[in-house]
């Protein structure tokens, strides 16, 4: 199979996981990057042996076929919309759009040109939660009857260096995070049925004491702890908290509760990590790993490999889309006081086949 040449647009700190991703693999190769700030882009051209270009020089390249949008989450839209215009397929960073209606409209955008869109995360690709979708296949647990998913920390403006976008609209912890929590449960639960939620922020201002933006104020946009329910259509139940107002906790990532026993998930941020089951009243018990450990960027590899032998890839707009509707849901069912029902329902992703290596996936 022929390299196929991308161009990324955003050179921040995520880009050199990107870059050097696709070292590891031969489907793709990375022949431009793009920022608005030249010296982010000309930085990362040096490093990894690309040319560096302005966005619209990079969209007008007839040899690229692909645009990796890494860009912060308000141009997510913005930018894959132009890469579709350009009749560039793209993938992006998460989370897939900030609002309804600018993720419809990339969807609908890309099946009428005929182009793919795809987007992180992908870590649900990763030999942690490929091995849990394995095992509740395999009705380690039984029948799923409920669950748990935490992610819980104090935010970002104590070690980040640009923390401001992290408590802007498209921020907070269900935009930031959510999405690897919500799309690892539902690759291995399948879609959700409806939320019911509570939403608050604690801080109306933040001040950054990471050493580049210490003293930064930041005013806070968006909720900052989110806690809430989600039904699935088969009936499980699982109980969130996504926050940035928390300091040490006990709380598990994610755990899932059978008929027959019980699963404990390592975290979805993640490709590998433990994956435990319980049997009954019995102990838990370590379930070897089936699958490669490192994989970042396998979405992408995936996306690639899937676009060249005309298959569906499994990062696709339909689960980025469905994700975005149930993450939007916990402020909105806060906002109405009442259970919000999710329009959108997503066929799970096919698992990955047992033994590949690391950064490969199957034709």
């Amino acid at each position: 199979m022929d390299k196929m040449k991308l161009g990324i647009i955003g050179c921040g700190n995520i880009s050199g996981a990107y870059f050097e991703g696709a070292r590891k693999t031969d489907a793709l190769e990375i022949k431009t990057c793009a920022d608005i700030n030249m010296k982010a882009a000309n930085r990362q051209a040096d490093r990894f042996g690309c040319q560096a270009a302005s966005v619209d020089q990079l969209l007008a390249d007839l040899e690229i076929e692909l645009v990796v949008n890494l860009t912060v989450p308000k141009a997510h839209v913005e930018i894959g919309l132009k890469a579709l215009k350009a009749n560039k397929h793209t993938y992006s960073e998460k989370p897939f759009a900030v609002d309804i209606d600018s993720g419809c409209k990339l969807k609908e955008t890309a099946t009428k040109k005929k182009l793919r869109v795809g987007c992180a995360p992908d870590t649900f690709l990763g030999a942690g939660i490929q091995t849990a979708r394995k095992q509740l296949d395999a009705n380690a647990i039984g029948r799923p009857v409920a669950g748990s998913a935490f992610m819980c920390g104090h935010g970002h403006e104590n070690w980040h260096s640009n923390p401001a976008f992290y408590y802007d609209i498209g921020g907070g912890p269900m935009m930031d995070m959510g999405p690897y929590y919500i799309t690892a449960l539902v690759n291995i639960l399948g879609s959700v049925k409806r939320v019911a939620a509570v939403t608050t922020k604690a801080f109306e201002e933040r001040i950054a004491t990471s050493e580049k933006a210490y003293g930064l104020r930041i005013p806070v946009h968006t909720t900052t702890h989110l806690t809430g329910v989600l039904e699935f259509v088969n009936g499980t139940i699982i109980t969130t908290i996504m926050s940035f107002d928390m300091w040490n906790h006990g709380l598990p990532c994610i755990e899932l509760y059978g008929t027959d026993g019980s699963m404990r998930v390592p975290d979805p941020n993640g490709f590998g990590g433990s994956v435990q089951v319980a049997k009954a009243r019995g102990n838990w018990d370590e379930v070897p790993l089936e699958f490669p450990h490192n994989a970042r960027i396998i979405g992408l590899i995936d996306m690639v490999r899937a676009i060249r032998n005309d298959r569906p890839h499994r990062v696709n707009a339909d689960l980025a889309y469905h994700v975005l509707e149930v993450m939007l849901a916990f402020d909105k069912s806060s906002q109405m006081n009442q259970h919000v029902e999710i329009e959108s329902t997503v066929e799970r992703p096919v698992p990955l086949p047992i033994g590949l290596n690391e950064w490969e996936v199957e034709d």
